[in-house]
């Protein structure tokens, strides 16, 4: 997996994306799913996901976060004062394990949070928060299998409402060949970049929402 940003950024992508959390439901008392599907429709997901250095370090989780509720018209004035300790918050924890997972797996916020729901992930902090990161792989990789069915790029499918005929044609990709990805008979991490970008295209996804996880 090739990940959007150094692995030396990462603790401060960890530490923002806790932050943010942290400051929207503790000092806000926003509504999460509500306050991440802000964070994805107004853009700062898919700025993080793609290694913008403004977003992952150039401003603070509380300024990410103000700026998210602004744009998305939740809050426009009277900002709450930020906390002063986020270590012990469960939101805090969501947010720095969600920002790991992403780089680890580099699916998109909108796929991770769609598969591991914020009221799901935050009921793991009690026996997760203390565990290295590498623990939550193992899980949230399980619970992304799970939901998927036999592959991410079935669901995909699935989720645009296509045949598996109606995907090859507009793809450009062989129906037997398309039915051996989805259901692992082919691994897809090792097909043409042409045709996974093909598909990405036709689904209206990133080509990472596609790629099985090669490892977790």
């Amino acid at each position: 997996m090739t990940h959007a940003y150094d692995q030396t950024y990462l603790e401060d992508a960890q530490a923002n994306l806790g932050e943010m959390a942290d400051y929207a439901a503790n000092c806000c008392r926003c509504n999460m799913p509500l306050f991440w599907s802000a964070f994805v429709s107004t853009g700062y997901a898919a700025q993080f996901e793609a290694g913008s250095p403004k977003v992952i370090s150039g401003l603070s989780g509380t300024e990410l976060a103000c700026h998210i509720l602004y744009d998305a018209g939740l809050m426009h004035e009277n900002f709450p004062a930020p906390s002063t300790d986020y270590t012990k918050s469960a939101a805090y924890w969501g947010g720095w394990i969600v920002a790991y997972f992403q780089w680890h797996s580099g699916y998109a916020f909108q796929t991770i949070l769609h598969h591991i729901p914020w009221p799901t992930l935050i009921k793991l902090y009690p026996t997760l928060h203390e565990a290295p990161p590498e623990k939550f792989l193992e899980v949230g990789y399980a619970m992304l299998r799970k939901t998927w069915g036999a592959s991410p790029l079935q669901y995909q499918r699935k989720l645009c409402g296509l045949s598996q005929s109606e995907l090859a044609e507009r793809a450009g990709v062989n129906l037997r060949t398309l039915q051996q990805y989805e259901t692992g008979a082919k691994d897809l991490n090792k097909a043409a970049v042409d045709t996974v970008r093909r598909l990405a295209k036709a689904l209206h996804c990133r080509i990472e929402t596609l790629l099985p996880p090669q490892d977790a």
